[in-house]
């Protein structure tokens, strides 16, 4: 019988980090700026309030980059990366653009509320209701109490991720060529 190792959990979320967004970089065989450019818009929308349609919107921004602005990006490391954030992380998530969009607002004495966010998901997702009424349920919610700190808490958050993932991306592709370039010669 093989025995395997027993990883810890810091172990763990480093091999799932790393076969999850970093294996996929390196086994696509496209240019570096077509990784990192699609890196980069995968981390954008990620970084949005938008949690169940960005890969969707990932798609889109892929085809308005590819037939109107003639740039190209890796369309699947553009959805890959929009799974940074998920049904999982949401609530924080939301919580942290809507902390940040109170702050740029200038309304910091109502920046509390994590609870009242939780109980709005937990409602909305453990409830009876059906899938269109959960829904429903949460983006009126969202859009009335929470939407416009939310939209604008995100944006420095989506520029930030998508740059650092863009030249992390370079970084990493271009450390690999000349890794490899110095193996094949």
């Amino acid at each position: 019988m093989v025995k395997h190792k027993k990883y810890t959990l810091k172990e763990r979320l480093q091999r799932l980090l790393k076969m999850k967004l970093v294996v996929p970089v390196a086994r696509l065989s496209l240019p570096p700026e077509v990784k990192a450019l699609g890196v980069a818009v995968g981390l954008f929308w990620a970084m949005t309030p938008l949690v169940g349609i960005q890969m969707w919107i990932v798609f889109m921004t892929w085809v308005f980059f590819k037939k109107v602005l003639h740039i190209d990006f890796s369309l699947v490391l553009g959805i890959a990366y929009t799974w940074v954030t998920n049904v999982f992380t949401m609530i924080p998530v939301y919580y942290i653009f809507y902390v940040t969009g109170q702050i740029l607002r200038g309304n910091i004495s109502d920046i509390n509320g994590y609870g009242k966010l939780s109980s709005i998901f937990k409602e909305a997702f453990m409830g009876d209701l059906g899938f269109v009424e959960k829904w429903g349920l949460l983006f009126k919610i969202l859009l009335k109490d929470w939407g416009v700190s939310m939209v604008v808490g995100c944006l420095p958050w989506a520029v930030v991720f998508s740059i650092v993932g863009y030249k992390v991306t370079m970084k990493f592709e271009k450390y690999r060529i000349e890794r490899r370039n110095k193996q094949n010669s």
